[in-house]
Formats: C-alpha cells, sequence, structure tokens
C-alpha cells in the first residue's frame, strides 16, 4: 500500500507512452483507463505519483487545456533516492499508478510581465507558464540554463519564441549570470523560478531588492533546516480532543502518527504541501518549502516541516 492511499482523490492513471525527450531525461505520458477527462489543473501544478512504495512529486508540463492526458518528465539522477530509478529502469507503458493531486503552490499571479528563469528539469513547470502568457498576450522572457544542449528538455517547444527565449548550456556558455537577467527591479514584472538549490539561492539574492512578491520559485527538494533552532511545544487536536507533546528533535507528523492520526503526506520534506492541516489557534511557525519568504499566514500549517512559535497550537485534527 502506498502513502498515497491516503489522499482524497486519488486516481489509477495508465501509462500511455514513455519518450526521451532529452540525454537522461524520461518523458511520460498519463491517461484514463477508462478514457475519463482529468482533473483540471493551472501552470504550476504538480502531481503525487506512486511509485511502488514510493510517492514522488513531477510537474505537470502539458497543455492545461487537455484534459486526456498528464505529461511529466523525469531526470535520471545519479544519486536517485528510488522516484527517479523507478521511472527509468522499472516503469513502462501499460503500467498503473496511482496519482493524487493536481496541487498547486507555485500559481502564475497576474502580472505585466514575466521573467523565466529555468535550470534543468526546473523547465517544466515554466512551460505551461510560458503558454498561458502567450493566450493573455502578456510580455515574457525566459533565460534557460543546463549542463549541455542535448541534456536540455523541450528546447524544440520552445523554438517557435523566437528570441524571448535563451538557451544557455553551461558546457558552452557557462552558467547563467544572474545578476545580468535580473537587471534593475521593474514595476509590474514578476520572477518565475525553478531549477537546482544553487540557482534559486542566487534568484533570490538578486531579487532582495525587489519588491514583496515579485520573486516566485519552486524547489526541487526542501530547504536545509539544520541550522534552525528547534523548541518542544504542544499540539492540541481540537476534534479528538488530545494533547500532544511535541519534541524538539520530533517532527509534527511523527507526533501525530505514533497518536494513530493518520495525515495524508507524500514528500515529508516541506515541498509538496500534501500534509497541509487547518490552523484553529496559535502561530505556525513556518519552514516549508512553497510558501513565499515572510509568508505569515496562520491558517494551515505543513506538519512534516514545520513547528509553533506559540507554546500550543491548535490543529483542526
Amino acid at each position: 500500500m502506498s502513502e498515497l492511499d491516503e489522499h482524497e482523490g486519488v486516481i489509477d492513471l495508465v501509462v500511455r507512452s514513455m519518450t526521451l525527450v532529452a540525454d537522461g531525461v524520461m518523458g511520460v505520458e498519463l491517461i484514463d483507463p477508462d478514457g475519463y477527462l482529468l482533473p483540471e489543473w493551472e501552470p504550476g501544478a504538480h502531481i503525487d505519483v506512486g511509485l511502488d512504495d514510493l510517492v514522488r512529486q513531477y510537474s505537470l508540463c502539458g497543455s492545461t487545456a487537455d484534459r486526456t492526458r498528464y505529461l511529466v518528465a523525469v531526470l535520471q539522477e545519479p544519486k536517485s533516492r528510488g522516484g527517479s530509478s523507478f521511472i527509468h529502469e522499472i516503469l513502462r507503458p501499460g503500467d498503473l499508478v496511482e496519482v493524487g493531486g493536481p496541487r498547486n503552490h507555485f500559481s502564475l499571479a497576474p502580472a505585466k510581465e514575466y521573467l523565466f528563469v529555468a535550470g534543468g528539469i526546473g523547465i517544466t513547470p515554466i512551460l505551461p507558464m510560458i503558454e498561458q502568457a502567450e493566450r493573455d498576450r502578456i510580455p515574457w522572457r525566459l533565460h534557460y540554463g543546463g549542463r549541455t544542449r542535448i541534456s536540455m528538455a523541450f528546447t524544440d517547444r520552445l523554438k517557435q519564441y523566437g528570441d524571448r527565449v535563451a538557451l544557455q548550456p553551461e558546457d558552452e556558455a557557462g552558467r547563467l549570470d544572474i545578476a545580468s537577467i535580473l537587471g534593475d527591479p521593474k514595476d509590474g514584472v514578476a520572477v518565475y523560478c525553478c531549477g537546482p538549490t544553487g540557482l534559486i539561492n542566487a534568484v533570490e539574492a538578486g531579487c532582495s531588492h525587489w519588491p514583496d512578491g515579485a520573486l516566485n520559485v519552486e524547489r526541487f527538494a526542501g530547504k536545509d533546516l539544520s541550522g534552525l533552532e528547534s523548541k518542544p511545544f504542544t499540539i492540541r487536536c481540537d476534534r479528538s480532543d488530545l494533547n500532544l507533546e511535541v519534541g524538539a528533535s520530533e517532527t509534527i507528523l511523527d507526533v501525530l502518527e505514533g497518536a494513530g492520526i493518520g495525515v495524508a503526506n507524500a514528500c515529508r520534506d516541506g515541498v509538496c504541501g500534501s500534509c497541509e492541516v487547518a490552523v484553529l489557534g496559535g502561530r505556525p511557525e513556518h519552514r516549508d518549502s512553497f510558501r513565499a519568504a515572510g509568508d505569515d499566514d496562520c491558517t494551515s500549517i505543513a506538519v512534516c516541516v514545520s513547528r509553533s512559535r506559540t507554546s500550543e497550537i491548535v490543529l483542526d485534527l
């Protein structure tokens, strides 16, 4: 049984096709085995995919207008935690997989202009954003970096956009010059970035003087939380009438599961948002990787990584 079995709205989809879309990048097309339309989604959304006893998140990179299929692309990671190697080595057309979602913490907000920055497989959530900007006739440009030209996925799909797309293989032209790409802040310009941690860190630093909310990022892995101090606190489960202690080295999710309270979860790394729980009292200390920096929302919390600023936090469980 996969962890996805706890999720609402989980469906079984069949792998219709698998195609190499770049060196080491496998495109996977998923459809409903009975031909039903799939749930709607918007640019930036991802799905949770159950792979044997693993659950992994992959950005949807097809067309939002095509509800007959989902398309994801998966990089073959040398140090795979299981998901990448399963897809490249074991998964085959005709196989059934469990899919949860779509879920979106990287949605495309209205703007006068978009600046997209992608690194490697980080191009996947950007592709539908570009198509949306085209439909809305909003100016945009893309700077897309990768290790080599043949490792950069979907370059053929991007050719139609001409010089609005700047491809930069590192072995030919070095790494993306973030300072030059960003330039000076411009009113109404929204920056969307997805890629390796180093790229995101550089873009975050470069946007430090931009207006709040101008930068939007999506990470492949959770932020490094090792340097943060963690103190014990109490969680009160309102519907279960339980008070539980969370130690300094424990997560809320671990404590809840230990008390027999099931919470849907997939990544356990603060990336996917599947474990969000409504907060009825207290102040969360958000440590997830999908909220914008400085987000002080007190209505929900990602229980896999986040903690409480107050001595007690009340959850709708």
